[in-house]
């Protein structure tokens, strides 16, 4: 029940969204589809730090011990359930400055299933060569900002058009979530919670 969109939204992702409209699932529900969907890349980022073995590209592969992995798979865990509710905070309240009038549900919906690709990226860390990883990444994140222009008008209920600019707007706040994340995370780097490697 809690996949229950997942591969709609990979096969006819428009139909998928207004199945997903109809239905207006409770706010658990989405929420449950985050806490599952967000471990996908938190598990592979850990057995492939700490197993695997990471290749920059250069050189022998870099691992870190299992503490340090664990450590950071379990703040990159929280960190994306963090970011998912963020950028559905954002995505309601600029609702209605688009004359949308969404729930706060509905907002959950649209960043929870928007973000699904992005997460499931997370299974190419288990071949974590940073090459593969980027090319990975870069297509999920292309889908992941397809999913967001095709979803915005049918959850939001506002024409094509405001819809556009209202997905173009999501956007732009998930790009500043995004690089405040990342900023926070050479901040804790620099303060000595970087990782430890082997």
């Amino acid at each position: 029940m809690i996949l229950n969109h997942l591969m709609g939204l990979y096969t006819h992702p428009k139909q998928e969204w207004q199945t997903i409209e109809k239905n207006h699932e409770a706010l658990k529900s989405s929420l449950s589809h985050v806490l599952l969907i967000a471990l996908i890349p938190a598990i592979c980022a850990y057995f492939a730090t700490a197993h695997i073995g990471w290749n920059p590209g250069a050189g022998e592969a870099l691992f870190l011990t299992s503490e340090s992995a664990m450590i950071m798979s379990v703040g990159m865990y929280f960190g994306l359930i963090a970011g998912v509710l963020a950028l559905a905070y954002l995505a309601y309240w600029m609702g209605k400055t688009f004359d949308a009038d969404p729930t706060y549900t509905q907002a959950v919906e649209l960043a929870a299933y928007t973000a699904t690709p992005l997460f499931m990226v997370g299974l190419a860390a288990l071949y974590p060569v940073l090459w593969f990883i980027m090319v990975v990444g870069l297509f999920g994140l292309a889908y992941s900002v397809y999913l967001l222009y095709a979803g915005v008008p049918i959850i939001m209920n506002i024409p094509e058009e405001k819809g556009f600019i209202y997905a173009s707007s999501v956007v732009t706040a998930g790009l500043v979530l995004l690089v405040a994340l990342m900023g926070s995370s050479v901040i804790l780097w620099s303060l000595g919670f970087g990782p430890m490697m082997q």
